[in-house]
């Protein structure tokens, strides 16, 4: 770390996830059923600002926080709980906290969301951007100011991109990679926006228009090529039990942003991610599945099948002396603040 400079700067719309899991089936109108499972935390920018900072970066988060109970939660856990930097956010007086049910089935989910737009934009809360080593952005079809400023700073810029609605995919949305270091979307997104039928086209494609390509691919893993140092790299996804796949896109970027700056081959910071987001979808999803230093130093001691210890055998030389403690994953409700709990008369 630069002293005090952030090594990852975040903006984006904070949500409060309450996660359901454990459906028989998907639901249906008209009926109710019963769920196994359910946990609750910080979601959407949220993602991105736990994960980064349960793998030792210093992480700055601008976004707005609602004056209510959801608010106050959420900032406590990003800011007491996960030692996230908000001093570049808000707090808006009368502004409801956005509030998302995710209904987790299978390996995807369904999402519910009430909110409002927020009363501050990414450029007004990021005004003149902190020196930040790196920035994880969700780049959309409206550039945003501060992207500019930012790698005219010398800050890394580390994107990915969401589903489009209207599903024309306008390819003058990567004309903003030319502010950008490396972009990560999904090979969905990827094949769309570049118009190729391939996820490995795709991947050829943005290699012309960014430094560091890569391209999810779910359950087929992950291909990346980093035109700086010539590497080129294709890792399987890991097989695990998936409880929640939410925000496991995010745990991928902060892993990947964690590993690059530390310098590691294309290969290892790929599988590393690769590994980070397997890793969160064992847990509700959200923040706080991110597994951090010490759910990569659990797996790894746990680790008997000769061929992966093989392949993370790098593990062994970059997970930290001390990891650090236990991470919390998502309670099952909210704490409610001043209630005693205790047993029902």
């Amino acid at each position: 770390m630069d002293g005090d400079r952030p090594d990852v700067l975040l903006t984006g719309l904070l949500f409060y996830d309450l996660v359901l899991t454990g459906l028989d089936k998907p639901p249906t109108p008209g009926e109710e059923i019963w769920t196994r499972g359910m946990g609750c935390g910080p979601g959407g920018i949220a993602n991105l600002a736990v994960a980064a900072s349960r793998f030792g970066l210093r992480t700055s988060l601008a976004t707005v926080f609602g004056d209510d109970f959801y608010g106050a939660y959420c900032r406590g856990v990003l800011r007491d709980q996960e030692g996230v930097d908000l001093s570049l956010s808000r707090t808006a007086d009368g502004w409801p906290t956005p509030v998302t049910v995710s209904v987790a089935y299978g390996h995807d989910r369904a999402l519910l969301t009430h909110g409002q737009e927020p009363p501050y934009s990414q450029d007004v809360l990021m005004g003149d951007p902190p020196d930040a080593l790196t920035a994880l952005v969700h780049i959309e079809a409206r550039p945003r100011e501060w992207l500019a400023k930012a790698a005219a700073n010398g800050t890394r810029i580390y994107a990915d991109v969401g589903w489009d609605p209207s599903q024309e995919w306008s390819p003058a949305l990567l004309e903003q990679l030319a502010l950008c270091h490396a972009f990560l979307p999904n090979e969905t997104e990827a094949m769309a926006y570049t118009r190729t039928d391939s996820a490995m086209a795709a991947l050829g494609t943005l290699s012309e228009l960014v430094p560091v390509a890569v391209v999810t691919r779910g359950g087929d893993g992950a291909i990346a090529v980093d035109q700086i140092t010539g590497e080129f790299a294709e890792v399987p996804a890991l097989e695990t039990d998936v409880l929640d796949a939410t925000g496991a896109g995010d745990v991928f970027g902060a892993s990947f942003v964690a590993a690059s700056l530390g310098g590691w081959p294309l290969a290892e910071r790929l599988r590393f991610a690769v590994l980070s987001a397997g890793l969160s979808v064992r847990h509700h999803g959200g923040a706080l599945a991110a597994p951090g230093w010490h759910g990569v130093e659990r797996w790894w001691r746990s680790l008997s099948d000769p061929g992966l210890r093989r392949a993370y055998g790098f593990l062994a030389d970059r997970i930290p002396a001390d990891p650090g403690p236990p991470v919390r994953h998502a309670p099952v409700t909210p704490p409610a603040p001043h209630t005693p709990v205790g047993p029902r008369s």
